[in-house]
C-alpha cells in the first residue's frame, strides 16, 4: 500500500519520534469500570461487551511483565520491531487503588519499552495520577499517552449510551493533561445513531481547540448480549451507511488541526457474537477507500481548519 499523505498517521509520528518502528504491547489488568460496578451505574456503556474494549489480549492472570515479554517476542519477531509501547488497553486502567496503579506502571519499565499508553475515562483521572505519571515520564524518558474514551461531544448522545459522564469531565481532563505534559489520545465514534454530521464536525473543532495530541476513530460495532444489541434487534436504532460513514470521516479530518496525530480512522472488532461490524467489510478496505476518495478530491486533514483564533476578525487584520 502507498504511504498515506492525506492525514497525519500514527506510524509516521512514531518514526519521527523514535527513528524506527515502534509497536504497542497490550496489557490486561483484572479490573472493571465505575459504570459497571455501581459507582456510576451498572452494565457499562450500552455498546460495551465483556472484554471491555480489548479482544486480543493475553489473560490478566499473567503478570504484567509476563504479558509484555510474551507479546514482545511475538510482535518483535513478526514486525521486526525493537522498541515498544506498553498499552493498558481494557476497561478503565486508572480505576484501581492508587498504589496498585503505581505498581502496574512500574512493572512496565523493562528493556525496549519507550512509552506507556493508558486507556481510561475522563472522570477517573486525578491530579495524583497525573503528577505521578509526569514524574515517571521525566525519570525514565518515556512517551506517556492517556487514551480517553469520549465517543462524542454531543452530551445528549453520551446520556443515550449510558456513558456516565458528559463533555464537561472530558474538557477538565484534557486541560489537566496539557498542564502535566502528558499526551492525550481521544477516542471518538462517528456513527452513533443519535449523532449527525454537525456533531462530527463539532467533535473535530472541540478536540482541536483543546490541543489534543492524537485521535482514534471507531465505527460503532454491535455485540450480541449488550443493550445496544437488543435495541438493534428490535429495530429501535438505525445505523448510517458505509458511504455516509466515509463522508463523516472526511469531514472530521478536514476540520481537524493538521498537527493532531491519527492513530486510526476505523477500528477492528472481534469476529464472534457480533450483530454488526464495519458493514461486513475489512477495516483496511474502508480505510483505503477513505484515503482514495480524499486523494481524488485533493483534500486533506486540516483543509477546513480555519475557525479558531478569532476567525471573524481576520478580515480586519
Amino acid at each position: 500500500m502507498n504511504t498515506i499523505t492525506v492525514y497525519n498517521t500514527y506510524s509516521n509520528y512514531l518514526m519521527r519520534e523514535f527513528k524506527e518502528k515502534v509497536y504497542k504491547l497490550p496489557i490486561s489488568l483484572p479490573l472493571t469500570c465505575p459504570n459497571r460496578d455501581g459507582t456510576l451505574g451498572f452494565g457499562g456503556c450500552i455498546f460495551c461487551g465483556e472484554e471491555g474494549g480489548s479482544f486480543e489480549n493475553l489473560p490478566s492472570s499473567l503478570s504484567i511483565k509476563e504479558q509484555l515479554i510474551k507479546n514482545k517476542e511475538y510482535i518483535g519477531e513478526k514486525y521486526k520491531a525493537k522498541k515498544f509501547i506498553a498499552y493498558f488497553q481494557n476497561f478503565t486502567n486508572t480505576y484501581l487503588p492508587f498504589k496498585a496503579f503505581q505498581s502496574a506502571i512500574e512493572d512496565t519499565i523493562i528493556e525496549d519499552i519507550v512509552g506507556i499508553s493508558i486507556s481510561t475515562r475522563p472522570d477517573c483521572i486525578s491530579d495524583e495520577h497525573l503528577e505521578y505519571l509526569s514524574y515517571i515520564k521525566e525519570k525514565h524518558d518515556l512517551n506517556i499517552t492517556i487514551e480517553l474514551g469520549l465517543q462524542s461531544v454531543n452530551y445528549h448522545s453520551l446520556m443515550k449510551i449510558n456513558r456516565g459522564h458528559t463533555l464537561g469531565e472530558y474538557i477538565d481532563t484534557a486541560i489537566r493533561l496539557k498542564k502535566y505534559g502528558l499526551r492525550n489520545c481521544t477516542h471518538l465514534i462517528l456513527n452513533l445513531p443519535w449523532d449527525d454530521k454537525i456533531d462530527v464536525i463539532e467533535n473535530a473543532k472541540i478536540v482541536s481547540a483543546l490541543g489534543v495530541d492524537e485521535i482514534k476513530l471507531h465505527a460503532l460495532y454491535i455485540v450480541e448480549g449488550t443493550v445496544l444489541g437488543e435495541l438493534y434487534k428490535r429495530g429501535e436504532i438505525t445505523l448510517i451507511s458505509k458511504d455516509e460513514y466515509i463522508e463523516r470521516v472526511i469531514s472530521f479530518l478536514e476540520h481537524l488541526d493538521p498537527n493532531i496525530v491519527i492513530q486510526r480512522i476505523i477500528g477492528r472488532a472481534p469476529e464472534e457474537n457480533l450483530l454488526f461490524v464495519n458493514w461486513s467489510e475489512s477495516w483496511w478496505k474502508i480505510r483505503d477507500e477513505i484515503v482514495s476518495i480524499m486523494e481524488e478530491r485533493n483534500t486533506r486533514q486540516g483543509a477546513k481548519f480555519d475557525y479558531l483564533n478569532g476567525k471573524a476578525l481576520k478580515k480586519f487584520i
